[in-house]
């Protein structure tokens, strides 16, 4: 079964049915319902939550590369992927520069008046055009903001250090806003992160080989990349799903079918010798038995 999050009426009457197995893919509170729902049934079910992926970059990069490799990752179809970097973490001696760098990537891609809409993809609906129209007029812009609601455009926009408490930093933005923060220590990346914790996918920049160690294994995430966005999805080797809040399970590829298959075990025992030792009674067996285990390897 696989539960389409849009019609909440038909995927509440699916939900009442039993099933073999359950995909959904979508938002933590109608994850939260699927899960409950299958509890009922005790059918087994697998969650792609997405939530707030971060992507940090270190003062070691090369900012040229990080911001074209950003930019085409949060604003690929208008930021609307569940894998889009959803804010940056920033080391601050670096932050005023990449912004720059952001800027120009985003007028070279787009064109710098965005008359040339042919790579710039519509927001899915009007409730969603909205929703992210609101997170733009709250907090501080750095660069665009314009949308067009005729066509559901929304110009790639940047926002600077917004509030934690803010809706913008509490919920998946899930559209082409782009939130900037900045660090100086790694203590100031984990008050930021741990508000919002289990990403789906967490990208890291650096050319610093124990920052981005000492960065993947800090925090807990689906998956992600090193130096890029977005890229370890087109992997169909790699494992995809999310983790706590995020999601529960992984498929693609290989992994994909075996997450919909039961592996039946099997033994098939021969008939022509059984051997009556295993069989009570066991009086004057067990000396035997334990003789006999000190050469077992199971």
């Amino acid at each position: 079964m696989c539960v389409v999050e849009g019609d909440a009426k038909i995927a509440s009457q699916l939900l009442e049915k039993k099933w073999d197995y359950i995909f959904f893919t979508g938002s933590v509170n109608i994850g939260e319902i699927v899960a409950v729902s299958a509890a009922k049934n005790l059918t087994p079910y697998t969650l792609e939550l997405g939530g707030k992926s971060p992507a940090i970059i270190d003062r070691n990069t090369d900012l040229k590369l990080v911001s074209k490799r950003i930019v085409w990752g949060k604003f690929l179809n208008s930021g609307q992927t569940c894998v889009a970097p959803d804010y940056l973490i920033v080391h601050k001696s670096i932050k005023g520069t990449l912004i720059k760098e952001l800027i120009d990537r985003i007028e070279l891609t787009f064109d710098k008046n965005f008359d040339n809409t042919s790579d710039i993809t519509a927001i899915v609906n009007e409730k969603n055009f909205n929703r992210l129209t609101e997170l733009i007029k709250e907090n501080k812009i750095i660069y665009g903001g314009k949308s067009d609601r005729e066509n559901r455009y929304i110009f790639p926009t940047i926002i600077d250090s917004p509030k934690m408490d803010s809706n913008i930093m509490k919920e998946e933005i899930f559209g082409p806003i782009l939130p900037v923060l900045s660090f100086e220590k790694l203590e100031d990346i984990d008050n930021i992160i741990n508000k919002n914790p289990n990403p789906l996918a967490l990208y890291v920049f650096s050319n610093n080989k124990k920052f981005t160690e000492t960065v993947i294994n800090r925090y807990s995430f689906g998956g992600g990349s090193i130096n890029d966005t977005i890229v370890h999805l087109a992997n169909s080797r790699l494992p995809f799903g999310g983790v706590g809040n995020s999601g529960i399970g992984s498929y693609h590829g290989k992994l994909s079918f075996e997450l919909f298959s039961h592996k039946k075990s099997i033994v098939n025992r021969s008939t022509w010798f059984d051997n009556n030792l295993r069989y009570a009674p066991y009086k004057n067996k067990l000396s035997l038995v334990r003789k006999l285990m000190k050469y077992l390897v199971f």
